[in-house]
């Protein structure tokens, strides 16, 4: 069994992603809900998927041709915790504001000018929280020209990514995951169209 349908099927089974109606945090309406924060809770599961992330990377960009993994809190930063740990591939992390004690940094971890990053998050949707990494990595003089994502929800987050000339890839995404789960009679015709209707209307 391929990755992405093994993968479907135990977010289905796991509740990690749940078919309905949702209100996500942009306010918006959505016929679906991923949470890949529970992920970690199965590591045999969690493991799988951070190994298909590096082999990914390894495959779009090449492991030697960048210096740090950057994330973003709270559900990326454990993956790309765990992905720096097997690449052995130093870790920042970029925060959403800068904190009002200390330094007031927004970005955490030793790093200097021009290294080079690649940016990891767990679900791309419409790149908002990727788009404020990039920046800060930027305004920090700091290179980034590509994003790895688990998910990618094909709600604009690669368009409004390559605005800021950074390239995104994803391991798999809904319409694959939905796709995977109507094949195994686990997703009805119905809720499929819902979920490729949002993905042309957002």
């Amino acid at each position: 069994m391929d990755f992405v349908k093994e993968f479907a099927i135990f977010l289905q089974e796991s509740g990690a992603i749940k078919f309905g109606n949702f209100k996500l945090s942009s306010g918006k309406e959505s016929a679906y809900y991923v949470d890949l924060r529970l992920v970690p809770s199965f590591p045999h599961q969690f493991r799988k998927m951070v190994k298909s992330l590096q082999n990914l990377i390894s495959e779009k960009i090449g492991l030697d041709n960048f210096d740090y993994i950057a994330s973003v809190p709270t559900s990326g930063l454990v993956i790309a915790s765990a992905l720096a740990i097997e690449t052995v591939k130093p870790l920042i992390y970029i925060r959403q504001k800068p904190k009002d004690y200390g330094t007031g940094s927004l970005i955490e971890g030793k790093i200097s000018e021009g290294s080079k990053v690649v940016l990891v998050d767990d679900v791309g949707t419409t790149g908002h929280s990727l788009l404020n990494a990039v920046r800060a990595l930027k305004d920090a003089k700091i290179v980034v020209d590509s994003a790895f994502v688990i998910v990618n929800r094909l709600e604009g987050a690669r368009e409004n990514l390559e605005n800021e000339k950074v390239k995104m890839y994803e391991i798999t995404d809904i319409l694959a995951i939905s796709n995977a789960l109507y094949a195994e009679k686990i997703l009805d015709e119905q809720t499929l169209n819902r979920i490729k209707k949002q993905m042309n209307t957002i």
